[in-house]
């Protein structure tokens, strides 16, 4: 094994860590990484992206932490591509790069009123629960009564989670402090999840929607009533859906069949139906929602179709959890749509020149997808 190699990897979140660790699995060359982040401390989503009640699943950086201490590793914080350090430079001096940056930018709803104060991502909201640095000024008006949060994905059931949870109960997780004395303040009354699509397409894990059988002072309610999928679900769940999905519509359930409480505070899930307009006087006040119906596509999937029912509800804070895009990197072609790095199999491709491969630069994580 005489061949030597010097990989640089750019961002220090799972995506990088998992690439690094493959590289030294290998045996066919001596691998030497050197990691770059932005930041001063690794591990990126794990660290700002993990709800801070979800200690488990960071235990995973004990993984990190042993790729690190292999000898032919080194890590540089505080260094941002782009900035610091430019593609020339990494190119003349390593014999691959490889992009692990993530996906920090979220999908915007599309409707009037988002720009309004108190419309925030959910991606500013965890990150800065999570002590960010980039994020522990933001400020969020808990003086409101109610809360919406726009998607039926894991982020989406952490920030009303997080929303609903009493001071007690964040006190014994890792949450950042001043987070933590913001949420003691909080006036929270209801916080609702929305869902364009029905109960049978929300996109959270079983465990995610557990939680919510759990809060010591809120109380989990399905709007409408004891849950109910339309004809068309009903015969996915019996002939097409998986486990986790089986499980989904049982927690659902168990949920929308339990007897009212006196509990402080209330989680809604609101399933098929769509924000058109967030409005108010210099702030979110108001948002106003379509319902859907779920109508089968030519091959076969169900897609949600508005209807002429609206609904409007009186808010002071919503949050956007509906994708996540990447954002350009200097020098590199960049896919508006997808928000990702053109790449084939990982390997940087150039729609610019004629599709063809970038050589020795690859992706890996969410830029990648």
């Amino acid at each position: 094994m005489d061949a030597s190699w010097g990989i640089a990897v750019i961002g220090s979140g799972p995506a990088g860590f998992y690439s690094a660790g493959e590289l030294f699995r290998q045996e066919s060359f001596s691998i030497k990484v050197d990691m770059f982040d932005r930041l001063p401390t690794p591990f990126g989503l794990v660290r700002g992206g993990v709800a801070p009640d979800h200690q488990k699943i960071k235990s995973v950086t004990k993984i990190y932490s042993r790729i690190a201490e292999n000898p032919n590793f080194r890590f540089f914080g505080n260094v941002e591509f782009g900035r610091d350090i430019f593609q020339s430079d990494l190119l003349d001096h390593y014999d691959a790069v490889i992009y692990s940056v993530g996906s920090p930018a979220d999908r915007a709803l599309g409707v009037p009123g988002e720009d309004l104060s108190g419309s925030h991502s959910a991606t500013e909201f965890v990150a800065w629960y999570n002590g960010h640095p980039d994020f522990s000024n933001h400020k969020f008006d808990l003086s409101v009564k109610n809360a919406f949060v726009i998607g039926m994905g894991n982020v989406a059931l952490d920030v009303a989670r997080i929303l609903a949870k009493t001071p007690e109960e964040l006190a014994a997780t890792d949450i950042a402090g001043y987070a933590l004395e913001a949420l003691r303040e909080s006036q929270l009354e209801n916080i609702w999840l929305v869902g364009r699509r029905g109960p049978l397409q929300a996109a959270f894990t079983p465990s995610e929607a557990r939680e919510f059988l759990e809060l010591r002072e809120a109380e989990a309610v399905v709007e409408g009533g004891p849950l109910e999928l339309d004809t068309e679900s009903q015969k996915i769940l019996e002939t097409e859906a998986g486990k986790d999905t089986k499980k989904n519509i049982e927690i659902l359930k168990q949920i929308s069949e339990r007897e009212a409480s006196v509990k402080k505070k209330r989680v809604h899930f609101l399933f098929l139906a769509s924000p058109v307009e967030i409005s108010g006087e210099g702030k979110v006040e108001k948002i106003s929602m379509v319902r859907n119906q779920l109508v089968r596509r030519d091959d076969g999937s169900l897609r949600p179709q508005a209807t002429e029912k609206k609904i409007e509800e009186d808010a002071g804070l919503v949050f956007r959890s509906i994708g996540y895009l990447g954002k350009p990197l200097a020098d590199l072609p960049f896919d508006h749509k997808s928000g990702t790095i053109p790449n084939e199999c990982g390997q940087v491709k150039d729609p610019e020149n004629g599709n063809s491969f970038r050589c020795r630069e690859y992706v890996a994580g969410w830029i990648k997808r």
